[in-house]
């Protein structure tokens, strides 16, 4: 058997940093991580590299905070006006089937009671009305209430007994609301 004898290093190893130049701030220093002490100088430079980065990441934060906002509120201006183009075009084509709704009042309210065919008409009026419903249209209360310009439509003002200046006398036409919307206002005359 040879035996081979190794040197060992019989110098003390300094205890004092060597301090060398740092290439890039982003890279830290090998003798951090390896648990070394570092210099003074090395430890400001971290220092501030640490808050540089925390100052980026609160800016990068601040920015995806505000995308964030800026897109739910896009989100919402949408679907609004979604909404808003929606019951545009319902209160279009709901006030085209008026004309016909008060066609069949007009029908109704001047037929023969003894034809069998004025039942079918009396049918088609109540289907139309629950279409209609359905979809949100509801007639304006008008005979009797104060005359408002926001659903009322005044096409005379005669003078009633009994009845206060500006009430509604009489409907000459009903009116009608989708949702919180007038699609036709009440035709009214209203007492003087």
């Amino acid at each position: 058997m040879s035996s081979k004898k190794t040197k060992q290093n019989t110098e003390p190893e300094s205890q004092e940093p060597i301090e060398t130049p740092m290439e890039t701030p982003a890279e830290p220093s090998p003798k951090a991580e390896e648990g070394q002490p570092v210099s003074l100088e090395e430890f400001e430079a971290l220092k501030k590299q640490f808050e540089e980065s925390q100052a980026q990441a609160a800016e990068y934060k601040d920015g995806w905070q505000r995308a964030v906002a800026d897109f739910q509120n896009y989100r919402k201006r949408v679907e609004r006006e979604n909404g808003e183009v929606y019951q545009n075009a319902l209160a279009g084509i709901l006030r085209r089937y008026l004309p016909i709704l008060d066609d069949l009042e007009r029908a109704l309210q001047s037929r023969p009671a003894d034809l069998a065919w004025v039942e079918g008409v009396e049918l088609i009026y109540r289907k139309l009305q629950a279409i209609l419903e359905a979809e949100g249209v509801k007639r304006i209360e008008a005979e009797g209430q104060t005359f408002d310009p926001n659903v009322h439509e005044a096409i005379s003002q005669e003078p009633a007994e009994g009845q206060e200046s500006g009430q509604v006398i009489a409907v000459v036409q009903n009116g009608y609301m989708l949702g919180e919307r007038v699609i036709r206002p009440a035709m009214v005359r209203v007492a003087q």
